[in-house]
């Protein structure tokens, strides 16, 4: 897969690319792992109800969202996606406030960076992922509205 260089004007490391999410798919060499993070395309794109880009030469992301912190440091990221990484798949997903759903989502770890590791898709429930997705899209937008 070609990679395709992030623009860094707001010295951000993550933006958006024109990469080719399906050239990334497609360069997932376990067939397993591919196919989980095809169904996670799926799952993120019905709930987020956006297609997917890719952030950074790893991330797939849905919607997006303007942010700027009091120290005055801003940047745009996308409000939802994942990652193929070494280990678990990483799920960015805003949770906060979403305990009960998170409750019943299944499998899973997380990072006090708000990520979600899953091994698989199969240890989810993939209704409950959906409303996570769809509820922490929202949450990233009306924050940062």
């Amino acid at each position: 897969m070609a990679k395709k260089k992030a623009t860094r004007s707001n010295g951000n490391k993550t933006t958006l690319t024109d990469a080719s999410v399906e050239e990334y798919l497609a360069s997932i060499t376990d067939e397993a792992r591919r196919a989980d993070c095809e169904a996670l395309v799926r799952i993120f794109s019905s709930a987020s109800r956006k297609p997917p880009k890719m952030w950074g030469s790893a991330i797939v992301g849905f919607d997006q969202y303007h942010y700027k912190y009091d120290s005055g440091r801003e940047g745009d990221m996308c409000a939802a996606g994942f990652s193929s990484r070494k280990g678990p798949i990483s799920l960015y997903i805003s949770t906060a406030g979403q305990e009960d759903l998170l409750a019943k989502l299944g499998k899973f770890k997380t990072s006090k960076a708000a990520c979600i590791y899953i091994n698989r898709v199969a240890d989810v429930d993939e209704s409950v992922l959906k409303k996570l997705v769809a509820a922490g899209v929202a949450a990233v937008k009306k924050r940062y509205s």
